[in-house]
């Protein structure tokens, strides 16, 4: 059996500590934030080859130092494109899926994702939700995080017809018409609207033209938030 070099064994280890710590600095906070599939597949990688360049004291530190400066690189390209391109964001970090949608269980959803009833409940009181029935929707992001919005209460002592209690519906959550700076039709079709309707309606706001619009959301009572791109 070799003989470990303990002197040598720190220094690699100190050396790889302060490595990654800079190739997480690197990489960006949206490493720790949020943890994407492809993002855990890249940190579970460079903790491999750490493990094996701190093990085997005989291995050149430059045989894992290259592939994991390599792997940080792919990381940070990728980021710049998932930017850059809805597309390119939607094959790496996938999109969110609605398991309660308009106070309705989406079980196909459910089914799809591998998600349970004790899952769903388990994280409804992790979001300090009791009952299913106080939730419009319920979202599982890309990080399997869920996301929950619970439907409004009525304000106290608030009377309906024949004396009790006034009902409350929320109508949807805010739909993405522009992102990135491209017009999303399919969200329009939803809405049963054109481009030519959306394109007079910001008008009517002072925007001439939609690649001028970096984001842009409608809400249910028909109000506009926009962004708009910055002037170079």
């Amino acid at each position: 059996m070799d003989r470990v070099d303990i002197p040598t064994l720190l220094l690699r280890t100190v050396a790889i500590y302060f490595v990654i710590f800079l190739m997480m600095r690197i990489m960006g906070k949206r490493e720790i934030g949020k943890l994407s599939v492809f993002d855990l597949v890249i940190s579970f990688m460079i903790a491999e080859i750490a493990v094996f360049v701190i093990e085997d004291t005989n291995m050149p530190m430059i045989h894992g130092l290259l592939p994991m400066f390599t792997l940080v690189l792919i990381q940070v390209l990728l980021a710049y494109l998932t930017l850059k391109s809805q597309t390119v964001r939607s094959w790496f970090d996938g999109k969110p899926s609605f398991l309660i949608e308009n106070g309705k269980l989406n079980r196909e959803e459910m089914k799809k994702q591998r998600y349970t009833l004790d899952d769903l409940m388990v994280q409804l009181r992790e979001n300090k939700v009791t009952n299913v029935a106080d939730v419009e929707f319920a979202m599982l992001e890309t990080s399997g995080k869920l996301s929950v919005i619970e439907k409004p209460k009525p304000m106290s002592g608030s009377k309906g017809k024949a004396g009790g209690p006034v009902q409350y519906r929320y109508e949807g959550l805010p739909v993405p018409v522009i992102m990135d700076g491209k017009v999303q039709d399919k969200n329009l079709e939803k809405l049963g609207k054109t481009r030519f309707w959306l394109k007079n309606q910001l008008q009517e706001k002072g925007v001439n033209d939609l690649k001028d619009v970096f984001f842009c959301t409608i809400d249910y009572k028909g109000r506009f938030y926009l962004d708009m791109k910055r002037r170079r």
